[in-house]
């Protein structure tokens, strides 16, 4: 047993005091006899031996009294099990994730979470609350009861690493209490690992009663016909045992299209016919499970021709204005005596077709127009200078041509996953005929391959980045070294180097993935384009380059949906965006990698065991009856006993 003042026992002196007033009341008399009361001696007798029982009950009941009231006053408690960390500071991790969507048995999980944090946290309790977007530092349960009920589901996933980062760098003088309320959905080990708190995180993990989700994973422009787009939406099913799902196609939210699939595999895949003309809408499923991702919003832009220049020898060139035509393309061909280097800033694609040189001044321009998020294709010449090559494509990447091989190879790999090939073949070719070089370099490239050879060597490399796309041939591709230009594989190439990183097929963003936009519009110096949906509008980061500006959205909008790109009052282009779906396996709870840290069913418990182990027990109070029941005890035998 612990004293809170110890030194209020020094009063215990105190009891000398009733011990000497008793001896003074109990000194020895003379006793005298009178004749006249001889026959009440043995009487007397009796009642002095009473009297002095009395006296020393009472003396007792008031040492009692006034210790059990002096114990009091000292306050004395037993100490508490974890006492030493009674002083820890508390946070709260909540996921707010879409996967949290999910119902449990009392509803959807995070607003179950919240409600049970709303009934359940003390008031007094001074508490640290982080969500996946927001955060209240040193609050209590009343300062965040109205941003907890309003707290929207968020677009950025769980990421546990990036949140306990944040309070390991939040400064305090004590320890750290965390519970963490999440579903496990997407936790990674590497996010447990990084959990190095002086005390263990507790765990809340809601569980989903209803775990079959289905989601629509992309939309994407399968075929284009002369008057009709031909449109794919690949669908994913999490779970067992799927009822039959609506699908519908709606364009500015007017239903064009609509079906019923049955899932019969976890893939689906279904094709939609649309006019050919603009697009602003959205694809959308009724399932019982998430909601987030039962749309995927997404724009098909007004044809725009793009412009593509080649440079080069006219005899050489003349296949791609087979490929490019004048339907879909603006093209035109220099050779390298006739090019207007002002005319270079207004093109989407240059391709440089066997040239023995670059000059200088081109390599300086070029620079300038990938940087600018053009497009660059480069086919060398058997008579190219390598040093002069290596020198230009050091401004673009690792990336370097060596000797000149002369000896035939085939082409015989097509890398099917590159975007330069995505859309373009229904099922995978193993067996087509296949075309040859005569002559080619050899490349050293970090890179991957478009087409490679029979040998694994490149043929056509590709350096993708954000911004713009650079293409490079291994060999000359004119008809006396190759017969690639008769191969089929020559026109869906060139048609997507042509439109590589151009707004020719499905717009359908996601949010937070930080890939530029570019937007066709020729702005002045200090205008600016806002982006406006119905509920919200923002500023993005926005860079102009010529005939374009380059827009970085960051993590905005936060809501998905269709927007509008605006240039004041007048309306630029369409856009969509879209939630990662990340969250949409509501099948695998990684629960077996939070195994070994302290789990509960709900944050009272949590408090409540916290309470229970780090209070100390105080017993004044029972100090305090003791004293009441002793003044009783006195009470009554002052009353009845004689």
């Amino acid at each position: 047993m612990h004293f809170k003042h110890p030194e209020i026992l020094y009063f215990l002196f105190l009891l000398i005091v009733p011990i000497v007033v008793h001896l003074f009341q109990l000194r020895r008399f003379q006793t005298s006899y009178f004749t006249n009361v001889r026959f009440l001696k043995e009487l007397a007798i009796q009642t002095r031996k009473s009297s002095k029982i009395k006296k020393r009950l009472l003396l007792a009941t008031r040492l009692l009294l006034l210790t059990a009231v002096i114990v009091a006053f000292a306050q004395p408690f037993f100490e508490a099990k974890d006492s030493k960390n009674a002083s820890n500071e508390m946070y709260i991790v909540l996921d707010n994730s879409f996967s949290m969507q999910a119902k449990g048995k009392k509803g959807e999980l995070l607003k179950r979470a919240i409600q049970e944090l709303l009934e359940n946290t003390p008031e007094n309790t001074q508490f640290s609350l982080l969500t996946n977007t927001e955060n209240f530092w040193n609050t209590d349960i009343k300062s965040v009861k109205s941003a907890l009920q309003n707290l929207k589901y968020s677009a950025t996933p769980f990421e546990l690493s990036s949140i306990t980062a944040k309070i390991k760098a939040h400064k305090s003088a004590h320890k750290k209490d965390v519970v963490i309320i999440s579903d496990a959905i997407g936790l990674k080990e590497n996010d447990i690992k990084n959990i190095d708190f002086d005390e263990t995180p507790y765990f809340i993990v809601p569980e989903a009663e209803q775990k079959n989700n289905i989601s629509i994973d992309s939309v994407y422009i399968v075929q284009t016909l002369e008057n009709f787009y031909e449109i794919g939406i690949d669908l994913s099913a999490y779970g067992e045992d799927f009822k039959p799902v609506s699908t519908a196609l709606y364009n500015q939210n007017k239903l064009i299209a609509k079906t019923i699939i049955n899932f019969d595999s976890k893939k689906k895949k279904i094709n939609f016919t649309i006019p050919k003309e603009a697009f602003h809408g959205y694809a959308a499923i009724e399932d019982n499970g998430l909601p987030y991702d039962n749309k995927l919003f997404f724009s098909i832009s007004k044809n725009k021709k793009t412009n593509v220049i080649s440079i080069g020898e006219p005899e050489k060139s003349s296949f791609l204005s087979r490929i490019h035509t004048s339907s879909e393309f603006n093209y035109n061909n220099y050779p390298i005596e006739a090019l207007d280097y002002n005319s270079l800033d207004k093109q989407n694609t240059i391709i440089l077709n066997e040239l023995t040189e670059i000059p200088q001044a081109l390599q300086t321009t070029l620079k300038a127009f990938v940087s600018k998020g053009g497009n660059l294709a480069i086919i060398p010449s058997d008579k190219s200078s390598i040093s002069n090559l290596n020198t230009f494509l050091g401004n673009f990447g690792k990336i370097q041509f060596k000797n000149l091989e002369n000896n035939p190879k085939q082409i015989t790999k097509i890398n099917f996953d590159h975007p330069l090939f995505s859309g373009v073949f229904e099922n995978k070719i193993t067996n087509f005929q296949y075309p040859k070089t005569n002559s080619s370099f050899a490349v050293s490239s970090p890179y991957p391959a478009v087409l490679s050879y029979e040998d694994q060597s490149a043929f056509v490399t590709a350096i993708q980045n954000p911004v713009s796309g650079i293409t490079i041939f291994a060999a000359p591709i004119n008809t006396v070294n190759s017969n690639f230009q008769q191969s089929p594989l020559i026109v869906p190439l060139f048609y997507k180097i042509g439109q590589n990183n151009q707004k020719t097929g499905v717009n359908a963003l996601t949010i937070g993935n930080n890939i530029p936009y570019f937007a066709d519009v020729l702005l002045t110096k200090d205008a600016i384009l806002e982006v406006k949906g119905t509920e919200d509008s923002f500023i993005p980061i926005q860079q102009i380059m010529n005939n374009k500006v380059k827009l970085t959205f960051n993590d905005f909008p936060e809501t998905a949906g269709n927007y509008g790109i605006f240039d004041k009052k007048e309306q630029v282009e369409n856009v969509s965006f879209n939630y990662k779906r990340t969250e949409s396996d509501l099948s695998q709870p990684n629960t077996k990698i939070i195994s070994d840290f302290k789990t509960a069913d709900t944050i009272s418990t949590i408090f409540n065991t916290l309470q229970t182990e780090r209070t100390d027990s105080q017993i004044w109070k029972w100090f305090v009856i003791f004293a009441l029941l002793f003044l009783a005890l006195e009470m009554a035998i002052i009353k009845f006993v004689k």
